[in-house]
């Protein structure tokens, strides 16, 4: 892992808030480079739905761990922990200051706390216990004697993690006092506008063709195809193309990007450690505060 003294200042929100403006500009005056932590941004060729920092943003200031794996390969939060950290190693080892942004709370967490990520279980095991119902999954952890401890046991994904490890627990470390985190929060009427608006564009940009020659390029199965913006498409190109279906793709969209904004919200609130700015963001206060927390 990264020297847990190294120094990082991590921005964290919403999708939408403003994350991707606000870490340019900081690392622009604080001599950064960024680090993206986004579980879609990782994965090429799906780039127009996934709101990849902008060419000139990345002119702008070096970005790192975009486009690193297919839209069909395998990328867990485990293999963001190792990359990233040797991320920060490398850009502190320059003079530069690591800045971690993304919406993807378990790879954020899983640097900054320092999870101790548990081996990812078997494709084939795992597609086979997937096909089993909650109560079935249930019963077979009973059998094998494993603890359900604060398991929901509503989540089937979790349940299934559970028979993967052999009830193995998943343990974190306190973040190093040298890692400021920030966070970005939008009201909720301007976070919608925002929204919206972003997916008028990726549609205006192409997003269309971009699923089309994906989906016929690696199939509907592929991972890069079951994200938001990607997903939605399904049953618009497996069913006959209309122009009112092309509004309702537009919509579902809309709805699950905002779904999406809500888990990140939720998640990102749990963390006591993070300083909260309401967007519009000035800039000045950002910068005082990662001069006065942070040491090189």
């Amino acid at each position: 892992m990264a020297d847990a003294q190294s120094p990082l200042l991590v921005i964290v929100g919403e999708t939408a808030s403003g994350k991707s403006d606000l870490a340019v500009q900081a690392a622009q005056l604080l001599g950064g480079e960024i680090i993206c932590a986004d579980s879609w941004t990782v994965r090429r060729e799906v780039s127009i739905g996934t709101a990849k920092p902008t060419a000139k943003q990345q002119a702008l200031v070096p970005h790192h761990l975009i486009d690193i794996v297919g839209p069909d390969e395998d990328f867990t939060a485990a293999v963001f922990k190792r990359l990233a950290n040797d991320k920060i190693t490398e850009i502190t080892e320059r003079g530069k200051l690591p800045i971690m942004v993304g919406g993807t709370g378990l790879y954020i967490d899983g640097v900054v706390f320092d999870f101790n990520f548990l081996p990812a279980g078997d494709r084939v095991e795992r597609l086979a216990l997937d096909a089993l119902s909650i109560e079935e999954l249930l019963t077979r952890i009973k059998q094998q004697g494993l603890e359900l401890g604060d398991t929901d046991i509503r989540n089937k994904r979790r349940l299934i993690r559970l028979l993967e490890t052999n009830g193995a627990l998943q343990t974190r470390q306190p973040m190093s006092n040298n890692t400021l985190m920030i966070g970005l929060t939008t009201d909720r009427e301007t976070l919608r506008e925002r929204i919206t608006n972003r997916v008028d564009n990726m549609i205006l940009a192409g997003l269309e063709q971009e699923v089309d020659s994906l989906q016929i390029k690696y199939g509907w199965d592929c991972e890069g195809l079951k994200g938001v913006g990607y997903s939605q498409w399904r049953d618009y190109f497996l069913s006959q193309k209309k122009d009112e279906d092309r509004e309702l793709v537009r919509q579902r969209i809309i709805k699950a990007t905002l779904d999406l904004a809500k888990r990140q919200r939720t998640w990102f609130k749990r963390n006591k450690s993070i300083h909260w700015f309401i967007t519009p963001v000035n800039i000045d206060s950002v910068v005082d505060l990662a001069t006065t927390n942070l040491s090189k």
